[in-house]
């Protein structure tokens, strides 16, 4: 029998996780303002001196190769790109919800943080491939936290995943959102939107935390990037990294046409590039001591 989340008890449970850093959120703020240069992620991270040292040992890891060690921060940063610095960022801080077994799911610890870098990396191949003018690392951020949720609600859920699959194909539930709503009353989507109130993340990022399963209900202003985020996070699922007994049960929205304009065969091209940069990132990270 499963418990019912009251939205005290969701506070409950966000209360428990870490904030985030001063130095991750400044770097979340400044790669949400399309007008920010790189000196300004520099800055950012010169004034966290555990930030500094996990950027440079993550860019002379063996993953990439450098014939001569780099040791400034301005290059180090350069060479890595944005993207990555706010990935170490928040992989820092967050490490116990990108970390933990998803019970509920039936996913292995690790599951979230694997599956949520590779829709990453696809969410930014996505628009970088459509053309569309939306920051691929604006992209690659959102996607890597789009399920942050589902490490608040795991718990509730726990033992219930092989009956929610038996009704999904009865037809008792449209997919694994409705499950969610229906057994705990609370889903994984908005529960990720309430820590990112009180993470005080960029609206952009808070949006499609809340609907990247539902692209069409978000804000117009943001629903190009939150449908971007839905078609990475499908890719992921597609290409047989999901977080668990959910994985390819929910619904795509097939009007992502409408805000994506991607060739035939740039799925296919898409699903390359994450495998072959999800190896490389993982291995930095891995021998960095991620």
């Amino acid at each position: 029998m499963t418990e019912k989340i009251t939205p005290e008890e969701i506070q409950k449970i966000i209360s428990s996780v870490p904030l985030l850093s001063a130095s991750a959120n400044q770097l979340l703020q400044a790669t949400t303002d399309p007008d920010h240069d790189l000196m300004q992620i520099v800055n950012v991270v010169k004034t966290d001196a555990t930030l500094t040292a996990r950027v440079l040992k993550v860019v002379n890891s063996a993953a990439f190769g450098l014939i001569n060690e780099i040791t400034s921060l301005d290059r180090a940063i350069s060479y890595l790109g944005e993207r990555l610095v706010v990935g170490i960022a928040i992989g820092d801080c967050a490490a116990q919800l990108f970390d933990k077994e998803l019970k509920g799911y039936e996913g292995e610890h690790g599951a979230l943080w694997r599956h949520d870098l590779r829709t990453a990396i696809a969410s930014r191949e996505v628009v970088t491939q459509s053309n569309s003018t939306i920051n691929p690392d604006l992209a690659f951020t959102a996607g890597l936290l789009h399920d942050i949720g589902k490490a608040l609600i795991s718990d509730y859920l726990q033992g219930t995943a092989s009956d929610v699959l038996q009704k999904i194909e009865n037809n008792e539930f449209s997919d694994y959102l409705a499950a969610e709503e229906e057994l705990i009353g609370f889903d994984h989507p908005r529960a990720g939107y309430e820590l990112a109130l009180v993470w005080k993340l960029p609206e952009p990022i808070a949006e499609v935390i809340r609907f990247h399963h539902t692209p069409a209900e978000a804000s117009e202003e943001f629903r190009e990037l939150v449908y971007a985020v839905h078609l990475g996070d499908n890719i992921a699922m597609m290409g047989g990294c999901g977080t668990g007994a959910d994985s390819m049960q929910y619904m795509l929205d097939t009007n992502y046409t409408q805000y994506v304009d991607l060739h035939p065969n740039a799925l296919a091209n898409i699903m390359l590039v994450v495998n072959e940069d999800y190896e490389k990132l993982e291995r930095s990270f891995s021998e960095a001591g991620e």
